[in-house]
């Protein structure tokens, strides 16, 4: 007597399936267009990962250059200071002080231009 796969492809196709949850069409009911989908959801998840540390990083320099703009300053020069004044904040943080902590900012920025002014 031949043997099937039985309970193990059954299991498999359980777990494919699962993964594919809220696919729409073929791509959530066919095991093989199933298969191809999640490859591809896995490349792009993957790919994705280390583009959203791109895209945020993009964002806080967006807005520390636009905080930093109003006291008369450009991004550059503003970034060259804080190295040479040795304040060690990163990006993300001097975004949210600028959002958040504008009195606390604006003491970075005095700093810094005194740096850049010496």
């Amino acid at each position: 007597m031949r043997t099937t796969k039985g309970a193990a492809r059954r299991q498999s196709k359980k777990r494919l399936f699962k993964r594919a949850k809220g696919f729409r069409g073929g791509r959530g009911n066919l095991t093989r267009t199933v298969k191809e989908t999640l490859l591809r959801s896995g490349a792009f998840a993957f790919r994705d990962r280390r583009v959203r540390k791109r895209e945020f990083r993009k964002l806080w320099i967006i807005r520390i250059n636009a905080a930093v703009k109003q006291h008369g300053l450009r991004y550059s020069e503003f970034i060259h200071g804080l190295n040479k004044a040795g304040i060690q904040l990163d990006r993300k943080s001097l975004s949210e002080m600028a959002i958040h902590d504008a009195a606390g900012f604006k003491q970075v920025c005095d700093k810094v231009k005194e740096t850049l002014a010496a």
